[in-house]
Parts: C-alpha cells; structure tokens; sequence
C-alpha cells in the first residue's frame, strides 16, 4: 500500500540541451519503502532526469518537493544532506573503501570527522557487508564490490530518497541480482524512496514497485506492477514481447 506522504513529489521538469528538449513535463511521486524503475529506450532522458533530482543539472522549468519542501531551493549542502546519488560510472579511487565510504558524510561535518560519523561509516560497512574489505583500495575490488561501496556512500549521507543511474550495468548477472535485492531491502527497511533508471526490464520488473516509461521526451506511462502491459513495452521499444508468470513472477519474453 502506498503510503499517504510521499517523499519525492516531481511534477512538471523540463529541460533541454542547447534548445533541444530532452525532458518535457515529467512527473512522479515515490513513497517511502518503494523503488521506482525508470525505464525507456537509449537516449529516452533517463540519466538526464536524474541529475535534475539531483541538482546536476538545473531543470528549465517544473518542482521537485523532497518531504514537502522545495529540493531545487535547498543548497547543495543542504540537499546532499537528504538526496543520495550513485553516478553511472566512477573513476578508479585511491581511497580505501573505509575513506571512500566516509566521504559520504562530507555534507554532514564540521572541521573534522566526529565519532559519530565513523560509527555511521562503521555500522553502514557492517549492514553492506563490507567490513573485511574496509582496508582495501577501492581501485582492487570487483565490479560488484565497488557498486556496494557507491551505494555505501550515498547512504552514508543519511538520505530520504536514493537516485541511481544504471547500477547494474557491467556487471555479471549475480551481481546485478544482488544490487538490486540491496537497493529493494534498503528502501524497505530504511523507510526511503528509490528511483533507478535501468536497461534491464526483467531486472526493473523483479525489483522494482513502479515504472516511469520515457518516450518521445515525455511520460509514456506510469504503472505499478499489476498494471505493466506487453502494449507498454511494445509502444515504448519497439519489440513484441509477452509476460509470463514463472516461478511466480513476472518475466518479460521478446517475441
């Protein structure tokens, strides 16, 4: 059930690189414990309408309201504060996951790092499971591994809403599995919203609450699971597909 009070309230975002519009009208709104699939064919907009969520990128027009009040008006402090983000690709980092975890609650410091934030740093580890590697150079790890440690970061802020842009991509399919069972079991369990934009339809369509269909620059639908349609997939890609039901759950089955 989707709770009254939403926690991202986005309606109306417009934007356009040098006079060409790639986002126009887009609107949503996520509720505390769900995930929100984002979903379109390549160049559809979806990393673009992330980083205006995230203020990357500053929408021409349209609100994004983050627990009622006006996420685009918040500093950039302020908004790292209450806004997690985890980029579609990361440069190779010197840091240990330990250092490169705690960069996370950069927003939240003073001069220096209090204890508090290393017992955040060190419960967050813990709960991603990431303790045994916390000595290690991020620049060592697996591609899985160092995905954990971005979404460590971000947490590490203490947001209300994570954005993350094609988490899953270039990893191996167990990978992918377990990223997105982590990004379901923290919005769960932490109370926060998640919006994802992702390639993968059987990935979006097994983790994921709602789907954000992008086309044509605007909001082709947006449905919850029961409402997904082959019609949907077929108008939004251009593929004839078919869902089944296997094992219990939904699978999507080019034609």
């Amino acid at each position: 059930m989707i709770a009254d009070k939403m926690i991202l309230d986005v309606s109306g975002i417009r934007f356009a690189y040098n006079s060409h519009p790639v986002l126009a009208g887009i609107g949503f709104s996520v509720a505390p414990g769900r995930v929100l699939g984002i979903l379109g064919r390549n160049g559809a907009g979806k990393s673009t309408l992330l980083k205006c969520l995230n203020r990357i990128l500053r929408p021409q027009s349209g609100g994004v309201l983050l627990e009622g009040e006006d996420l685009l008006a918040m500093t950039r402090r302020e908004a790292a504060r209450r806004v997690g983000y985890v980029p579609q690709r990361h440069g190779t980092d010197p840091l240990t996951v330990y250092e490169a975890v705690l960069l996370g609650r950069k927003p939240h410091m003073g001069w220096t790092v209090s204890a508090d934030d290393c017992r955040r740093v060190e419960t967050i580890l813990a709960q991603m499971g990431l303790t045994r590697l916390s000595s290690r150079p991020v620049s060592d790890l697996s591609g899985g591994e160092v995905q954990k440690v971005m979404i460590a970061r971000a947490l590490a802020q203490t947001p209300r809403a994570l954005l993350l842009d094609e988490p899953t991509s270039n990893l191996d399919l167990k990978n992918q599995l377990e990223v997105m069972d982590l990004i379901r079991g923290i919005a769960r369990n932490q109370g926060l919203s998640a919006v994802v934009s992702i390639h993968d339809l059987n990935l979006a369509v097994r983790f994921a609450d709602t789907f954000l269909f992008l086309k044509d620059h605007r909001v082709y639908a947006l449905v919850e699971k029961e409402g997904l349609t082959a019609d949907i997939i077929r108008e939004v890609y251009g593929v004839e597909v078919t869902l089944r039901q296997v094992n219990g759950k939904t699978v999507v089955i080019p034609m």
